[in-house]
Parts: C-alpha cells; structure tokens; sequence
C-alpha cells in the first residue's frame, strides 16, 4: 500500500496536470505565451492557496528536469548551424556570461550596497538565461530561424558555464560570511584570478569529454538493433546517465548532457537510427520537454512569497537594474565581436538578444541550492525570484509587441509558407525516389507504381509552383533564390577548374585568375543580398 505522502504526491502531480492541460487549452483563445500563462496561473494558484504548499526543489531542478530539457533541446540542434554561427554563441555562453556576473555585481554592490563576494554571487546565479517563452514566440511568428538559434544555443551552453561559475563563487562567499559571522569583518576579499581559470576550465572541458564518450558510445550501441522502445531508453540513460557521471567526476554536469545530446542527435540518430526510430525518439523527447516545463513554469509561480517581495523590494529593484546593465553592455558594447562581415548581427536582432534574455528555472534552483546555514540565504532567493519573476513578466508579456515595432516579423508568415512549401517538396521527391527504387527491385508492381507515382508527380508539380508563386510576390523570397542558385552554379564553376587543374594538368596562373573571377562574383552576389535585405528592413 503506497504511504501517504506518496498519494498526495500523485495527487498534487495529478493537480498540476490538469492546470497545465486547462492553461494549454485556454492559451488557445487567449494571445499570452504558453510558458508565462502558467507563471500566471501559478502565482494565483499560491495567493489563493488553491493547492497545498507545493516546493520546488534544487534535486527536481537539477537532477529530474534539467537533463531532460538539456537534452531534448540538444539533441534538435543542428551541429552545421552550429559551426557556421559559433561565434556569437560561443561569445555569448563563456566570456558572456564572466561579463554578465561582474557587471551584475559591480551594479548590485554599487546600488544595493551588497558586498562583494555575495554581489557576484548573484551575478553567477542570473548569469544563466531561459527564453523558452521567446523561442516559442519566434517560431510562431516565423521570425529568423538564425536568431532564435543564437539565442537558444547561448541559453544551452550558458547554462553549463553558469552553473560552474556559481559553485565557484559560491566556495567564496561561503568563506566571506564564515570569516564575517567570526568577527573578521574587515578580512579583504581575496580571490586568485588564476586559479578560478583553472578550475572554470577543467569543469567545462571535462564535461565536453564525458559528453562525447557517452553520447559516442550510445550512438554506437544502437547500430545493432532497430527498436524504438529500446533506443527510446538508451536516448534516457544518455541524458541522465551523462549527467551523473560528470557528477561523480566532478565536471560539469550540464555541458555533459550538451554535448552527448548534440552528438547523439546529430551523428547517432542519423548514421544508427532508422526513421521510424528517429520519429519516435522525436516524439518521446517533445513530450517529455512539454511535460517537464509545463510543471517547472507552474511551480515557480507557486513559489513566489509576496510578503517577502515587498520586504526586499528595493533590492530587488536594484537586481534588476543590475542584470539590464549587464545584459546591455554585453549585447551593445561587446555587439562588434558578436557580428561578422558575412553573417552579420543587425541592430534590431541586438535589441531582441537584449529584451529577449529571460532568466528562469535554472536560476531559481541554483538559489534554493544554497546551504541551509548560509546566513544571507533567504535574502539570496528572493532576490533572485523576485528578478526571474520581473523577466518572466515584463520581457516575456512584451517580446511580441517588440518584434512587430523592428519588423522583424514583417515576412514572416511568406518566410514560415515558403519553408513549409520546401519542406513539403522535399518530401514528395523523396517518397518518388523511393517508389522508383520499389518498382526496380520488383516489390510492386507496374500498375499499382503508376498509379502512385503519378499522385505524387501531381503533388510536386503543384508544389513548384505554389513556391514560384510566393517568390512573384516577394521580392526578398525572390532575390534570395535567385542569389542561392547563383552561388551554387558558381561553386559548381569553381570546383570544375580546380579539378581541370588538378587532373587535367591546365595551366595554373590561367586557372587561378579565373577562380579570382568566381571569387569577386560570389563576393558580389554577397553584398547585393545584404542591400536587398536592408532595403526590405527600411520598407
């Protein structure tokens, strides 16, 4: 017979559900991202005292979500994108973040009058963002796939980073309160630059290399057998299992579930996993992502004490200031190191990585983390919900109304047609290809091939020229294309006259004035896209 506390578990688990279920259906009429409805819903929930005190604790953070979401999120990206934007994510999630906690502290121990070991402490705990509200945001309104992918890879690797600055940090703060509570008031706050470099980058390159063993061993389990529901729990034990060892190592936990999620994703699911396979994981990781944060948004509304917010009000006014100004001098002042000739940072996509930087349940769950006999510990956490509550609010409800004055969704809704379009004449092609391949090994028959290949004969036809049609219709969609064909023929060009040189034996001082010529094209083709975008963006 299960215990008590066990059934009111299930049934407060139950409770939560069916709030999320009620929020997801209601969000349906209402126009309020699904994420910050909860948040919503949630603090009304505990004002009211709807539900009993439910508590959100650091081990259902850390040990049961984290992964999870870590993971599922890891497991879509896409490592070329990756490679071709690393730059600003790179920027962003590891100097990024040592910029964010010490302008976050110099402004809270300036304004708030915080000491420093404890200023910085809370910069490690806000240094780590959250935009799943945003993210969600950007594909419904078809903004730029580029830009939401800068932004959820920084979320991504700066939470790893964060999370190791903060155990960091922390071992200080805990030695300046402990060196204060004995009377040593006036003890200098002494840290070795040196030291904490080092032991940043053990942690990080540890748990890059526990999350290459494990997601490369996994990936290679799974090349002898094609079976959903096994493959389905192995992609489990990569998440988690990733994750508990670099614990037991003492590296970073976050960037091992990253990394083996990256690697699973993007090299096991697509050389071992069948497609079947690869649908059903997909489908297992959605659900579970959709689960685990419908309840993490729903608990950190429960978690706000009003009461208490008041009583630290000011400090937490000043926590706010001091994350916009950390978040304000990384994106606008550090934005040139971000942005390069060929993929270029606008200034509105600067002004949406500035609003859109959303803290939330990591940040919260590294607050909770903090020792029981750690003096400033109630003072510490609600500062820090009180911030992570005015990010949820004030950027989450606003986002929206921001990216409709820079125009940023202006094409959206052709860009998210066309795309879909694409997506959809990929598709017939490839069912096509493989009908052919069916009628020459003899599995079907003439009558049935013909009867089926013309159906999607049909379809592609139909296809291309609702695609032509939107690039009639739009000027970027149709420059665009166009300057795509062209750098690929050109490319084509190019990869003629080094193969006339390498295996032709051509003439090289010939051959290299004429991929000279290629070159200057391509450049140009370049810069006319650019002037075609920013005469759009002026319209």
């Amino acid at each position: 017979m299960p215990n008590d506390s066990t059934a009111n578990g299930l049934e407060i688990l139950m409770a939560l559900l069916m709030v999320a279920s009620a929020v997801g259906l209601a969000v349906r009429f209402v126009r309020l991202p699904y994420s910050i409805a909860l948040v919503i819903v949630g603090l009304f929930i505990g004002a009211c005292h709807l539900l009993p005190p439910v508590t959100m604790t650091p081990e259902l953070i850390l040990l049961v979500c984290l992964p999870a979401l870590l993971f599922e999120a890891s497991w879509n990206l896409n490592l070329k994108e990756l490679a071709r934007n690393w730059r600003p994510i790179i920027l962003l999630a590891v100097p990024g973040v040592l910029v964010s906690m010490a302008v976050a502290g110099f402004v809270l121990h300036t304004l708030g009058h915080l000491a420093w070991p404890l200023a910085l402490l809370f910069g490690a705990i806000t240094a780590a963002t959250d935009p799943i509200s945003v993210l969600a945001l950007f594909r419904k309104m078809g903004i730029d796939k580029r830009l939401s992918l800068i932004l959820e890879a920084e979320s991504l690797f700066n939470d790893g980073t964060a999370v190791v600055l903060f155990k960091l940090i922390l071992g200080i703060a805990l030695s300046y309160v402990a060196s204060t509570q004995a009377g040593s008031v006036a003890a200098p706050f002494v840290v070795s630059p040196g030291a904490l470099a080092g032991s940043f980058v053990i942690s990080v390159c540890g748990g890059a290399l526990v999350g290459l063993f494990v997601g490369y061993c996994l990936s290679y389990v799974t090349k002898f057998f094609d079976d959903h529901l096994l493959e389905i729990t192995l992609t489990a034990i990569c998440a988690y299992g990733s994750y508990l060892l670099a614990e037991q190592l003492h590296v970073s936990p976050v960037i091992a579930v990253l990394i083996a999620g990256i690697v699973v994703g993007n090299f096991g699911s697509r050389v071992y996993m069948g497609p079947a396979t690869r649908l059903a994981v997909d489908s297992f990781w959605e659900y579970a992502a959709f689960i685990v944060n419908s309840i993490v948004f729903l608990l950190i509304g429960l978690q706000i004490d009003f009461p208490l917010l008041v009583k630290y009000g000011s400090l937490i006014g000043c926590g706010i200031l001091s994350i916009l100004a950390a978040r304000l001098v990384l994106v606008y002042l550090f934005g040139p190191l971000l942005s390069t000739k060929e993929l270029p940072i606008s200034l509105s996509w600067r002004h949406m990585l500035f609003w859109g930087a959303i803290r939330g349940s990591l940040s919260m769950a590294l607050a909770l983390s903090l020792p029981y006999s750690f003096a400033p510990r109630e003072e510490m956490i609600v500062l820090t919900f009180g911030v992570t509550l005015f990010t949820l609010l004030v950027p989450g409800l606003t986002i929206e109304p921001l990216a409709k004055i820079l125009k940023l969704a202006q094409n959206a809704r052709i860009n998210f047609q066309y795309e879909r379009l694409k997506g959809k004449l990929f598709a017939e092609k490839q069912a096509l290809n493989t009908l052919d391949l069916m009628v020459d090994e003899g599995m079907i028959g003439a009558v049935l091939y013909e009867e089926m290949a013309e159906e999607l004969r049909l379809n592609i036809e139909k296809f291309v020229r609702d695609i032509e049609d939107l690039k009639i219709g739009d000027d970027l969609l149709a420059g665009t294309a166009r300057s795509n064909t062209e750098r690929q023929l050109l490319e084509v060009r190019k990869d003629a006259l080094t193969k006339l040189l390498r295996e032709h034996g051509a003439e090289r001082s010939v051959v290299e004035e004429l991929v000279l010529e290629i070159d200057k094209k391509m450049e140009n083709l370049k810069t006319d896209q650019q002037i075609l975008e920013a005469d759009n963006d002026g319209k």
